[in-house]
């Protein structure tokens, strides 16, 4: 039998580290079939003809097709699905951030990963997809805040937790009605998060988001086109905002200090690796306790995940996950 090739950029709990195995997803959702190829770049002899299958990643409803079939077979979600042109989430590279932030807490407790639903997250940004919850709560079955400036999203993460029973005690929704704010208006007085998490605005206009649009799929399909097609879709406050990735985080930075016994570790992807020194510079100035920056791949691209917290090391080993 010729090897299956192991991804190993993806945390070693990744259930994707194996790559697709496309018999056992066109099984639990045969609408996947139409999209699954042979990768004809894949000249390696020694590599299984199962290992050379894939999907058409430029296209969106190929997309979609496969992280419905990914959710059947590996999360126990039936039903779910997205508004078209909404942001289509690679479930590999959302699930890696979820196991990496397991580890941050579980430095935090004796090494061990706390898991049950009184382990709070709040998501900011979920988006009409619900990723982050679902997969937080499936694998650690912690609870979750989605936070959401656009209500069509919201209402959709609403009929994909009422389609999925099996969520409906564990995620709450609620809609930011400031979009200038990130924290305030959602966080009270009586919430105890152990994590915040945030996949944030990439750019600073649409203009700038059509742009990286049309380079990603001309590195998709190795061809030049003008014409955007969003292969894993976005709406505009999906894709940029004002002060683009670096503005947000700051705002978040800045709002965060407000609520220092309230969360143990405030999180955030950083897409941009220069945008990191003056994200610190900004850490500095509202005098948190501890910074950590954790390197993570996701698809193409390196990603990493900014942390940070208030609370000394003697608090930080008091935080109850317990209740």
């Amino acid at each position: 039998m010729k090897p299956i090739i192991e991804k190993t950029n993806l945390h070693p709990r990744n259930l994707h580290r194996l790559g697709y195995n496309f018999e056992v997803l066109i099984a639990v959702c045969p609408e996947l079939e139409q999209f699954v190829v042979i990768n004809e770049f894949n000249i390696d002899s020694s590599v299984s003809e199962q290992s050379k299958q894939t999907i058409d990643f430029s296209n969106p409803q190929a997309v979609k097709s496969l992280n419905k079939a990914l959710l059947i077979a590996d999360y126990d979600i039936q039903n779910w699905d997205i508004p078209e042109n909404y942001l289509c989430p690679p479930i590999p590279g959302r699930v890696d951030y979820i196991h990496y932030i397991a580890d941050l807490l579980a430095s935090n407790n004796n090494g061990i990963i706390p898991e049950g639903e009184n382990v709070q997250v709040l998501d900011i940004g979920i988006g009409a997809n619900c990723i982050y919850p679902i997969l937080g709560n499936t694998v650690y079955g912690w609870s979750f805040v989605g936070t959401e400036i656009d209500e069509k999203a919201i209402q959709n993460c609403k009929k994909i937790i009422e389609d999925n029973p099996k969520l409906m005690d564990f995620i709450s929704l609620q809609l930011q009605t400031e979009s200038r704010f990130i924290f305030k208006n959602i966080i009270t007085a009586e919430d105890r998060f152990s994590l915040t998490i945030c996949n944030p605005p990439f750019h600073n206009s649409a203009e700038e988001a059509t742009k990286a649009s049309i380079r990603k799929v001309n590195n998709l399909e190795n061809t030049r086109t003008l014409k955007p097609v969003l292969n894993f879709g976005g709406q505009n406050a999906e894709l940029w905002c004002e002060g683009g990735e670096l503005g947000f985080i700051t705002q978040m930075i800045f709002e965060s200090a407000k609520y220092p016994m309230q969360c143990l570790w405030f999180t955030t992807l950083v897409s941009k690796k220069e945008n990191l020194a003056s994200l610190y510079k900004t850490l500095n100035k509202v005098n948190v306790v501890e910074v950590k920056t954790i390197d993570m791949a996701q698809g193409q691209k390196t990603s990493r995940i900014l942390a940070w917290t208030f609370q000394t090391e003697a608090q930080q080993k008091a935080w109850d996950f317990k209740s």
